[in-house]
């Protein structure tokens, strides 16, 4: 079993790795699902020895529709992750009418290789599962990151068993979205999944001693501004336990 922790730090990086996990991806805002890291995030997460670097390349959050300039946006970002010395993106594009963009897709594989390509949960916003899978198959995508087209795998369960038996050796269908220690052991004794993705995020209190409550940085939907999420090494020592 090969597990990926979503992480948002280089801080989250080193727990991964401390925690005995295989690889990271590395995200920026995960309130958003995840977004592009800076390339001094990328620089100092990759100075972190002895475990795999995936990089989204996601340019906002919200859908997976993009224009020109967002495209344009995230092949740079690919190039500067390639320079950086990330073992992989993770990408995802969709059309207007909720299929793979393969033509897109296609051009940002190129621009990514050799390095290792997966194509996120934008596939859980297609239309039509299957024939996702086979356009992404044929495009030579490494690894679909799923969460079965619901909320989290426990609920996706049907479809991502389906998946991973359609795809066989052909891709790999990567499990992900709400697995905890509580779920674990039943997602993967169901899903016999060859590879799972989950975030281990823990509130942990800032150290600021002088804080002013009443300000804020962000909009009226915010989180709290003085503590934070940190990817926590128990956490994941606990989910790897269940496989």
């Amino acid at each position: 079993m090969i597990y990926e922790i979503c992480v948002d730090s280089v801080a989250g990086v080193r727990a991964a790795k401390a925690a005995g996990a295989h690889r990271v991806e590395l995200c920026a805002n995960l309130l958003e699902g995840g977004t592009t890291p800076s390339r001094g995030t990328i620089r100092k997460a990759r100075t972190i020895a002895g475990i795999g670097l995936q990089v989204i390349i996601r340019p906002r959050g919200g859908d997976f529709l993009y224009d020109e300039d967002e495209f344009a946006v995230m092949q740079t970002d690919i190039e500067t992750a390639k320079e950086e010395g990330a073992d992989g993106v993770v990408i995802g594009l969709l059309t207007p009418e909720g299929d793979v963009d393969a033509a897109r897709t296609q051009r940002l594989i190129a621009k990514a290789r050799p390095l290792s390509v997966t194509f996120h949960r934008a596939f859980d916003m297609t239309r039509d599962p299957y024939a996702a899978l086979e356009t992404l198959i044929g495009l030579g995508v490494d690894r679909i990151l799923t969460s079965g087209q619901e909320p989290s795998v426990l609920e996706g369960l049907p479809l991502i068993t389906e998946l991973i038996r359609r795809a066989g050796e052909r891709i790999i269908i990567m499990p992900g979205a709400g697995i905890t220690p509580r779920n674990a052991e039943r997602i993967i004794a169901a899903a016999r999944a060859k590879e799972i993705h989950f975030a281990a995020l823990e509130p942990e209190t800032g150290g600021m001693k002088f804080r002013r409550h009443h300000v804020y940085m962000g909009g009226e939907l915010r989180a709290p501004e003085y503590d934070r999420l940190v990817t926590s090494g128990d956490t994941i020592r606990a989910v790897m336990s269940k496989g």
